[in-house]
């Protein structure tokens, strides 16, 4: 099968599989994501979305996180890891976001990666989840199951699974799909133990089993 049938394919039975997926980080404006999503480095969103309810009752705004000081940020986001770094980072973004870019997150990835702590990848889950463009996530999970299903051949570089995915994946498709495989790559095709292939809606195309 070749990889445009292939990852068409792919994206069909995920449809069927998880018509409902969504990203399972919590937000309910963009700057919010931004800091989850940074936050959720090495983390599990679970937790973030814990930590983050605390964070917004002592700084309910942009502007107050703009405002607060960096170690004063870490107290609170320490339990998800890399306090420091994190904490440093939002309180870098969110001071761009008000001073900068006058309180308004941006809706081009050229933009969006100026901002401090932000990735391709915190880039495109904005791009795709809040405005709704063209967007790949190349999380762990995305990057794995690309892999092992055969959409991509040992390549384990984020930016490199994203520029050939972006070559045999439809651009609507592409949010979706890798919200579909964080869903299977966390339930059946799991990395710290054996995928469940028994159970696989791909076990029949899947390159590790042919």
């Amino acid at each position: 099968m070749e990889k445009k049938q292939l990852a068409l394919e792919v994206i069909e039975r995920l449809r069927e599989a998880y018509p409902e997926s969504v990203c399972t980080l919590e937000y309910d404006d963009a700057w919010k994501l931004l800091v989850s999503v940074r936050l959720a480095a090495q983390c599990t969103d679970a937790r973030v979305n814990v930590v983050v309810q605390e964070l917004y009752k002592v700084y309910p705004t942009k502007e107050a996180l703009a405002e607060a000081k960096v170690e004063d940020i870490e107290r609170i986001v320490h339990p998800c890891g890399l306090g420091n770094s994190k904490a440093r980072d939002i309180s870098a973004c969110m001071k761009m976001l008000v001073h900068e870019m006058n309180g308004r997150v941006p809706d081009t990835m050229e933009e969006l990666l100026k901002l401090p702590g932000v990735g391709r990848k915190s880039a495109n889950l904005v791009l795709g989840d809040v405005f709704g463009k063209p967007a790949i996530v190349t999380d762990t999970h995305c990057i794995r199951l690309s892999n092992r299903i055969g959409l991509v051949h040992q390549v384990k570089e984020p930016q490199k699974v994203e520029k050939e995915l972006w070559k045999i994946v439809p651009p609507e498709e592409g949010n979706m799909l890798c919200h579909r495989m964080v869903e299977h790559g966390r339930e059946v095709c799991t990395a710290r133990t054996h995928p469940y292939c028994d159970r696989c809606v791909l076990s029949d195309i899947c390159e590790k089993n042919l």
